[in-house]
Order: C-alpha cells, then structure tokens, then sequence
C-alpha cells in the first residue's frame, strides 16, 4: 500500500482520516440524494458518514443513530476526536441523559448522536422537531423495518424538513429483495450504493482473510442419545397425525413450518374453539422443545445439552412452567435420555477443537487477539471455562443483557469495560454470542472460530468481519457431520452469495430524485420558502391530547395515537397506562400481560383496585387475540377474573384486536370525553399504600412456619395481632392448621431472648 494521505477539510481535524477513493466516491453519491450505503465491515463505513456529515454541518444540525448505548458511546468518542468543531457541540443521548435537559441540549447541538428510542421518545412528546436537521444518517440500517424506532424517526424526517438528506450505513443488509426495498422505503432511500472486497478500487485495502471449515465427528454415545429423543418426537408427531392436523406423509418439520403451523393453529383456535387444536398447540410445544434438544447434542454436545435439560426440569417444577415441560419430564424416553446423559463423558469435539485452535493462535503470535462465536450462552460458558486451563490463554465470557436462569448478563457498560481490556491485552480471546456481530469497536483479530454456522447471512458476514480487518486474519468454521450444521452453512454461503448478486442488481422502483441543490444564487432551497411551515399540518395544533405513561411507548399505541392527530403528553403516571380526562384512566393490558398475572403472581387486582379510587370513569382494555389459547389456563379461572373485574370493582372491559384498535378506541374517549363532554385532563391518583388486614396478615406470616392462610386463621380467632402474641401455646394450638410444632415456633419467636 502507498504512503497515507490525509483527509483536507476544515471541519475535519488535520492528519487524522486516512485519504481513500471508495470512501470519497461513496460519500459524493451519499449527498447527491438519500443513500443506502453497504460496505464490509473494517473498510470505513463511519468515515462515509462523517464525510456526508461534513457536507451538511454549514445547513443545520446532523443527527447519526445507532442501536445501542455502547455503539453511541464509540461514535461518540470518534467524532469528538476528528471533528474541527467546539466539543461542547457535540452531544451524546441515550437513556441516561435527563428528558429535562435534552430540550436544551438539542436546541444548541450541532451533531447529536443518540440512540433511537430516546429521539422517538422527544418527538412523540414533542420536544423537538427535525425541521433544522440537515441529516440523519442511520448506523446498522438493515434494522429499519417493522416498529423499529428508525421508521418512526424516518418518516417524521420525511413530513417535518423540506430538504431532509438521509444516509443508511451497514455491512450486510440482507439477501432479501423485498427485505432491502422495505429498508429503502422505509428510511426514505432513494438509491445504494455497494463496495465489496473484490472491487479494484477496495482492494489495496483489504487483507488476506483465510476462510476455512472443520468437520468435527459426533461422539457415538451422543448420537444414542439423539435416537432416543427422536422417539420422543415421533411419538408427537403421530399424535398430531391422529388428531388430523398434519397429513400422514408429513415425516419431519423445519423450525419455519413448525412456526407456521403454531400460527395457523392459534388462528383457528380463535375462529372455533376445539378441543383437538387445545392439544395440537401444546404438542407443538412439546416438539419445540424436543427439536431444540435434539439440535443442541448434535452441535453443542453433552455438557450444553446437560444445562439445557436442567433448564427444562426448572421451568417443569416451577409453579408458573408450562405443561409442555412437565409432560416431557414425566416422559419415559426423556427420562431415559436424561439418564444416557448421565453416562457421557462429556467429551465434545468441538470444544477441543476449538482449545487446540486457539492454543496454536497464541503460541505461535502472543499478541493475538481471537473470538469464539458461540449462538448460546450454555456453551460460552463452557467454551471460556475450558480455555482458562490452557496457559496463556486470557478468556473471557462476552453476552447480551438479559438475565437467564442461573446466567447473569453483561450490563451495557460492563461490556464496554470488557472490550477495552480486550483491546489492552488484559483478555485475548473474546467468547461471545451475537452482541459482539455489530457494531461495536472489537479490534481487528487475528483468528476468529465459528463454534457452528448460522443460517442468517447478516450475522455471518458480521462475525467473518471481525478479521483481516489491518492485517491477514483467518476464520475457522466448525461443523458436526451429518448435522444441521451442514444446512446452515451452506445456506449461509447462497443467501451472501445472493445478497451481492441481489445488492448490484437492485431497483428500489423509486424516481430518482434530482440530486439534491444545496445552493441556489447564494441561498439554500429552506430559506426560498419562509411560510413553508405555516402549512405543515403537523403544525396545527391536535384537536384532543392524551397522557401516556412513559413505559407504554414500547407499545407503539402512542405511534397510532399521533397518526391519528392526538396530542401525546409522555409521563411517569402512578396509576393506569392512559388518561383522557379529569374522570378517565385507563389500564392497557394485552392478552399476554392478561394472562401472565395468573402465572407470576402480579398484582392485577391491585391496579384495578388504584384505577377505581382515583377515577369516576376507568376502564381495562385488554388488547389482541389468544385471550383463551395463548396459555394452558383454564377459561373458567379467566372468566371469573374478568367477572371480579366487571362486578366487584365495577370496572368495563374493553377488548381491541391490535394496537392501532387500542389507539383508535382511546382516540374516539378521550375526543367524546374532552371535545363533546367538555371534560379537562387531571392527573391525580397514587397507588394504595397496603390495608391495615393486609399489613396485619404480613406481620403475622413472617414468623417462619406460618404462611398466609394461618395467618388469617390466627387474625380471625383472636382478632388483632395483639392478642395473637399474648396466647399461650394452647390457645394457639385451638386455631385450625396450627398444631404443636407451629405453636412451639410462634412462641419462641415471641418469648425468646433477643441475643443479636
């Protein structure tokens, strides 16, 4: 490679972005109009965005978004670094940042870099708009689909800035045509731009990334213990064939058929009601379970399949598990399996291999850095326990967020903390699950080991990305023969393949706009029309409003809300989801919250009983389908529910099929309520602090040996706790369920000398 040359631009700091053609070239078509720009992972996509973003500072503030903090946090901390312009400019927003301070902070930024929840969050609040800014430029596009905050954001974009520039930046959108033109249309892109390895004017940039896949062989004792399983399966399967609902030559089922039928089952459930799909959708949920097991011994081996077995027993004893895990562990061939299970040595091949890869890695270059990729948790564990025997080996355990049973997650900042002391050497293999395929700032390695392949072309250009990035790198990619390993890999390899076929070959069957003219005799297009917004319907102001508590906007209702010319007042409500007037608070639950009070416990009566002593008017809706068929509970105890619901506390119930049913229901409240009936909005209303009974029966049930229901036998003989404490052990003992051993205790407790 020649000698560096670097970047020349005022707003750009001196000596610090490398000069590179593709990146110019890329960055010039990114500002003539709206831009997809794809590009491999290591070759520069943020140094197009801040080339886009430079072109655009001198017309208005640039806004860049990135899923998540730690991803934010690094673009941060890079365009502070490179940008000739005042830092106290540049803003950083994620969740952590004050709602009271943002306002401020917006107003006077020149580039803020934010994640896409919290600009979702001010705009449907509207506490700021996007009419000054001059850009977006969206990091890992690829995710603008569906209820994404990204589509929100977009299209608010679209209708609030008469000139809006958007800049979508990913490695790998997809193989999918209709996947990458929703993206575009979406994101408001009018056109893509692509660059991959192979192209001339990439190529002196682009290090040699040796690309390799290993067979591994699936221990003997292993694939006894998938036949036994396959037992388990059959037997399902047959049963769902007895019941009619699957044809007779249907043998073996894909994850995708599986989720299909589960969805086809589920629609029909609520068609007609019929015992036979009951017990076709719980089944299914066996077969789910089977199917994972079975996949897990082929790819995983014993010891991950050992945790996913002990996973399942915890959620059959569990007083909220499903039936599907009980039945299969009260299964004889399950049994059994778990029982062949006991008499592996677990022995995984795999994970050998793995030890023998990376030990060769840092013998022969201790200064290497090396990821594991693993899709599960269980055998990240394993991987990064295993890798500490070796010496010289620094691993460490790389995971999401989310807390499992007996697997606690990374916080955000914990991860951040981890690839730093990756970076210094303080670790030097890296295990992690997929929270380390995008984005963030992993340095160039020198060997990364897929512990299986994946199905999704995404990830895997993600992970393969991590090296030959500023030097050769190499990537090792493991397969169990005769496994669904081979499948997924080689359908990785068509759906990459596809997706640059598919990338150069896209027509996004939008008119190209003209390119975009950013003067014109002096002046840019915005200062040309000076009443322009005295038009913008968004500016007139909403006929009714709503206040919405902070948590609900995950929900999207709030989305439908807007779109319905509603006010959205976001706030920390003490009771209910929605208030539409002095008199009318309601609570939002869908089916499943519905439902999962039944099984953890929550406190549904409670929220009822809040809503019914701080408003006149509240109402329950209960929001989509499977009311009936999402859980195995039976109708009666979800009938005398919403009877409590209805009769005792005197509150309607109010169903609605999705959340724009929800949005429009509570529209049509909240206009009869504040435009016909001239009612104002109030908040007011507090959770009920306990009852005095309840706060009696607590203080009577912490004596060990006493639970709730002899506490109220206790309160209902004697009458206050007083005289409880007072009894003699006789007295005591007179009292239904309490007998000598439970009147000993309550006595010692009361009686004993204190010796803290």
């Amino acid at each position: 490679m020649n000698d560096a040359q670097y970047i020349n631009h005022p707003l750009i700091k001196s000596d610090t972005i490398e000069q590179r053609l593709y990146q110019l070239a890329l960055a010039g078509e990114a500002i003539k109009r709206s831009t997809l720009i794809v590009l491999p992972t290591g070759l520069g996509k943020t140094i197009v965005a801040l080339l886009v973003m430079v072109s655009r500072l001198s017309k208005g503030k640039v806004l860049l978004l990135s899923p998540t903090k730690p991803l934010v946090e690094q673009h941060f901390a890079f365009f502070k670094n490179v940008l000739n312009i005042p830092p106290e400019n540049i803003i950083l927003f994620t969740g952590n940042t004050s709602p009271g301070k943002r306002e401020s902070m917006w107003e006077k930024a020149q580039l803020v870099i934010s994640t896409p929840q919290v600009i979702e969050n001010d705009l449907l609040a509207r506490k700021i708009t996007l009419e000054q800014v001059s850009c977006i430029i969206f990091d890992e596009a690829h995710r603008g689909t569906g209820n994404y905050s990204y589509v929100y954001i977009a299209q608010k974009y679209a209708s609030q800035n008469l000139q809006p520039l958007v800049l979508g930046i990913t490695a790998s959108p997809g193989s999918n045509t209709e996947k990458i033109q929703e993206v575009c249309a979406n994101l408001h892109l009018k056109s893509v731009e692509m660059r991959t390895d192979s192209d001339p004017d990439v190529k002196p940039y682009i290090f040699d990334k040796d690309i390799e896949w290993k067979y591994v062989t699936v221990p003997v004792e292993i694939k006894g213990l998938k036949q036994i399983m396959e037992k388990v399966l059959t037997n399902r399967l047959d049963k769902l064939r007895e019941l009619g609902i699957i044809s007779d030559y249907q043998k073996h089922f894909s994850k995708r058929e599986m989720l299909d039928l589960q969805a086809r089952l589920q629609t029909q459930l609520g068609s007609f009601p019929d015992q036979k799909i009951y017990q076709g959708i719980s089944l299914l949920a066996e077969i789910f379970k089977v199917s994972h097991a079975i996949e897990i011994s082929d790819t995983q081996g014993a010891s991950a399949l050992s945790k996913y077995f002990e996973r399942i027993d915890n959620e059959a004893r569990s007083k909220s598990g499903s039936k599907a895990a009980k039945r299969l562990m009260e299964d004889l061939n399950m049994r059994q399996a778990v029982h062949h299970l006991g008499g592996c040595d677990g022995n995984n091949p795999k994970l050998n291999e793995v030890k023998l890869l990376v030990e060769k890695q840092i013998l022969e270059a201790p200064q290497s850095r090396v990821i594991v990729f693993t899709n599960y948790r269980d055998t990240a564990e394993l991987v990064t326990n295993s890798l500490k025997e070796i010496p010289g080996i620094k691993p460490v355990k790389f995971v999401g967020q989310a807390n499992n049973y007996m697997d606690k997650g990374l916080t955000q900042k914990h991860q951040v903390e981890i690839i730093q002391k990756f970076k210094d050497g303080e670790y030097n293999t890296l295990v992690a699950t997929s929270v380390a395929e995008e984005g963030l700032d992993i340095p160039a390695t020198d060997l990364v080991v897929f512990f299986e392949p994946i199905p999704s072309e995404i990830r895997s250009i993600q992970r393969k990305g991590r090296t030959g990035r500023k030097h050769e790198g190499r990537v090792v990619i493991l397969l169990a023969k005769g496994s669904k390993d081979e499948a997924y890999f080689w359908s990785s390899n068509r759906k990459e393949q596809r997706m640059v076929k598919t990338m150069k070959n896209i027509d996004l069957d939008i008119e190209k706009e003209k390119p975009i003219d950013h003067e014109l005799n002096g002046q840019t297009k915005l200062l040309d029309f000076p009443d322009a917004h005295s038009s913008n319907p968004e500016a007139k102001a909403p006929a009714v409003s709503v206040y919405i508590d902070q948590r609900e906007i995950r929900s999207h209702v709030a989305h439908a809300l807007e779109k319905l010319g509603v006010e959205i007042i976001l706030r920390t409500l003490a009771v209910g989801d929605y208030v539409v007037s002095d008199r009318v608070g309601i609570e939002r639950k869908t089916a499943d919250d519905f439902l999962a009070t039944f099984l953890d416990g929550g406190d549904l009566f409670g929220q009822i009983s809040d809503l019914v002593r701080a408003y006149s008017r509240p109402l329950l809706i209960i929001e989509g389908e499977g009311l009936y068929t999402k859980r195995q509970i039976h109708p009666n105890s979800i009938r005398g529910a919403l009877s409590t619901i209805a009769i005792d506390f005197g509150v309607p119930v109010l169903f609605t099929k999705d959340e724009e049913d929800t949005a429009a229901l509570i529209s049509v409240i909240a206009k009869r309520e504040q435009t016909d009936s001239k009612k104002e909005i109030n908040l007011h209303g507090s959770k009920t602090a306990s009852t005095l009974p309840q706060q009696q029966e607590y203080v009577v049930s912490a004596i060990s040996e006493i639970g709730p229901v002899v506490a109220k036998n206790l309160l209902r003989h004697f009458g206050s706790v007083e005289r409880i404490m007072t009894a003699s052990r006789e007295e005591l003992m007179i009292v239904e369920l309490v007998g000598p051993k439970t009147a000993d205790r309550i006595r010692e407790v009361i009686g004993g000398i204190y010796k803290g």
